[in-house]
């Protein structure tokens, strides 16, 4: 009995990354070098690459992607303002800014926040704290340490740039939910509020996204700007909650 022809193995579909990834920078080299370490990386791929902020707003607006990571300081349009109307952009609701600084005081990291970057990171960080970022703000957190994070924001919200919240913003917020702004605003995460007031990792999880809701921020970056300039944090105050 003749057995039957083999057939042509089918080529296997290459899964699809599960964090697509856009590089902003105005030096090549250093957009390569992050280019071969993310490729390298399973479950990463970089989608494109742009040397100005204006260009990766418009590569953001035509190429799906969930991750971008933005230098600051570029020709054309710098990256805050590139952040800024990425976060304006219903239709790139989905997308985080991770932006890149080269020292961790340079002010220009609050201006970043406030336009709705998801965090920050230096430029000299090690390889594997960069993968580690871009996994954090993929998965809708904010990549904010809470050292130098809380000096830039304590130095530079002495003096807002933008009024605080009206009251009523805070009104709609309970006692709990007030709290739970307090902690995110220095730095803790879910697990480490959950912890302080004694409820469920879940419940943390839940009080965290209506007092987002309640706010209408973007992410977690947004609510420690919101912690300060509401007045529940005072620039300069010692570790402890109120």
């Amino acid at each position: 009995m003749t057995a039957p022809p083999e057939r042509p193995a089918t080529p296997a579909t290459p899964a699809a990354p599960d964090i697509r990834v856009i590089l902003a920078d105005d030096q090549h080299l250093v957009r390569s070098a992050f280019a071969m370490l993310i490729s390298a990386t399973p479950g990463m791929a970089v989608v494109g690459e742009a040397g100005t902020g204006r260009a990766v707003v418009e590569l953001a607006r035509r190429t799906p992607a969930d991750v971008v990571v933005m230098d600051i300081r570029m020709p054309d349009l710098d990256g805050i303002e590139a952040t800024r109307l990425i976060a304006a952009d219903e239709q790139l609701a989905g997308l985080r800014v991770l932006v890149l600084t080269t020292y961790d005081t340079d002010d220009h990291v609050v201006s970043a926040l406030r336009a709705g970057a998801s965090g920050f990171l230096v430029k000299d960080t090690r390889p594997a704290d960069l993968l580690t970022a871009i996994h954090t703000v993929a998965g809708g957190e904010a990549l904010l340490s809470p050292g130098p994070t809380a000096r830039l924001i304590a130095r530079a919200l002495r003096t807002p740039e933008t009024p605080p919240p009206p009251p009523a913003a805070l009104d709609r917020l309970t006692d709990r939910e007030r709290q739970v702004l307090t902690l995110v605003g220095r730095g803790l995460n879910n697990a480490e509020i959950a912890e302080r007031l004694r409820l469920s990792p879940l419940t943390a999880k839940t009080h965290v996204s209506r007092v987002m809701g309640k706010l209408a921020a973007r992410d977690r970056a947004q609510l420690v700007i919101a912690a300060y300039e509401s007045g529940l944090i005072t620039p300069g105050a010692g570790a402890e909650p109120a």
